[in-house]
């Protein structure tokens, strides 16, 4: 991430020495609720409660601290201007030049927070705020958000949608970590202060000069929330290497929409930009005879190299079982069943799931989503909350199968079972959508 240039010299430090570094980043989450203190750790001002920033031209500066006391009395507002340092644990803060009245008695004598135009609190504006795209589409919702420290400057730089932040919010961090998905800032617009009472939500503002910043895996996500026309409109726009790269993002159900669509000429153009093997995975979903037409644009011996490929991956689902899951028996207490998860050294993946087996044959019993189980009591049992019948596929089942399977139900993995419900492994989304095969006679 690049620093931004360094502002003014910060106020005198307190406390302890500051580390040497220029800047540091933080999540919102990790400084909800964080101490804040003058000289002393023993001068408590209070705790973080929101963190107000103002709307520049490039990314929103923090312009104070919210500290909440309770019980009727007033708010508090530290400006940033006061804020010495931010430890691992505290936040030291210089004191008032001139004490409010209003605040004295219950706090350290800091002004009352008065509303001002365009201001954005982190807690009240954009934490748990869904994001609608430009034409009002509902996406995600905002889990965190990230921003970073510079001498006497705090920026807002990204939203985070990922379920990590949706862990940390919940002080559970530690037991899981998925693939990070932030937002950056200028991709955001946000309600204003004014708007948050009628509002529930936060809006994404990409231009079509920005469409070319974004990540491929973000190009595809958006096309696959859009339709018809607006669909077709926005592929159009990018250039044929970052069509190609955002094609082998999208789900095979975008992938044939997409396809379907293209003129002759912009498909040779995309097509020219893919891998042999990229190819090979993008024909295998479409239909028979939009595959047909794709080849013969292709020159001889590379669709030659093409058919081959796919003719040799058609499997069924016995052969690419996957042992990378965790199942345990439903008298399994909840905490139990966290603290094996910890240990079981299996990767990120294969953990989206617990599976709920009988362990004398390992019968399919249930299944327990992360996100339920990290939610539970740990005194309940796997049995509690499992839920019953399991979506499974079967040891016979093809990749068109399965396929089909993961695009009705949208899991990141399934379980396979033999013809009495014995549980064999499991499948991972992204084996299937990686190597489908619809084996093609051109």
């Amino acid at each position: 991430m690049p620093k931004p240039s360094p502002g003014s010299s910060p106020p005198p430090p307190v406390g302890p020495a500051p580390a040497a570094r220029d800047y540091r980043t933080f999540y919102y989450s990790e400084l909800r609720g964080r101490k804040i203190c003058l000289s002393k750790i023993s001068e408590r001002v209070g705790k973080i409660s929101d963190i107000a920033f103002k709307m520049t031209d490039a990314y929103p500066e923090a312009t104070g601290i919210l500290v909440e006391h309770g019980w009727g009395k007033p708010v508090e507002l530290i400006p940033w201007s006061k804020v010495a340092r931010i430890d691992d644990d505290y936040v030291f803060v210089s004191p008032p030049e001139q004490p409010d009245p209003a605040t004295v008695k219950h706090g350290k004598g800091f002004p009352c927070f008065v509303d001002q135009p365009g201001w954005i609190l982190l807690e009240s504006h954009l934490m748990g705020k869904t994001i609608f795209d430009m034409d009002g589409r509902r996406t995600e919702v905002v889990n965190d958000v990230h921003v970073l420290v510079s001498h006497d400057r705090m920026i807002l730089m990204h939203v985070d949608i990922s379920f990590n932040g949706f862990l940390r919010r919940w002080g559970l961090s530690r037991i899981f970590h998925a693939r990070e998905h932030l937002i950056n800032w200028k991709y955001v617009q946000p309600l204003s202060l004014e708007d948050a009472p009628s509002q529930d939500a936060v809006r994404l503002s990409i231009t079509r000069k920005q469409i070319e910043e974004l990540p491929p895996e973000d190009l595809a996500d958006t096309l696959e929330e859009l339709t018809g026309k607006e669909q077709q409109a926005l592929f159009s726009a990018l250039a044929p290497e970052t069509a190609a790269e955002t094609l082998v993002e999208a789900e095979p159900r975008t992938q044939r929409q997409l396809i379907a669509d293209l003129r002759q000429e912009r498909a040779t153009k995309i097509l020219q930009e893919m891998s042999v093997t990229q190819l090979a995975d993008l024909l295998s979903v479409l239909p028979h005879e939009d595959a047909v037409k794709m080849l013969r644009l292709l020159p001889a011996e590379q669709a030659q190299r093409i058919g081959e490929i796919l003719s040799q991956r058609e499997s069924v689902a016995q052969s690419m079982l996957s042992e990378e899951y965790v199942a345990l028996p439903k008298e399994t207490s909840v905490g139990a069943a966290l603290a094996s998860i910890r240990n079981s050294g299996k990767p990120h993946g294969a953990i989206s799931h617990v599976y709920v087996v009988q362990p004398a044959d390992n019968l399919l019993l249930g299944v327990v989503d992360l996100r339920d189980l990290v939610l539970a009591r740990d005194t309940q049992t796997l049995g509690d909350i499992m839920v019953s019948p399991v979506v499974s596929a079967e040891a016979d089942d093809t990749r068109d199968d399965l396929a089909e399977l993961f695009l009705r139900y949208h899991f990141r993995m399934l379980p396979v079972v033999d013809r009495h419900d014995h549980l064999l492994g499991v499948i991972h989304f992204n084996d299937i959508t990686k190597g489908l095969i619809t084996r093609l006679r051109v």
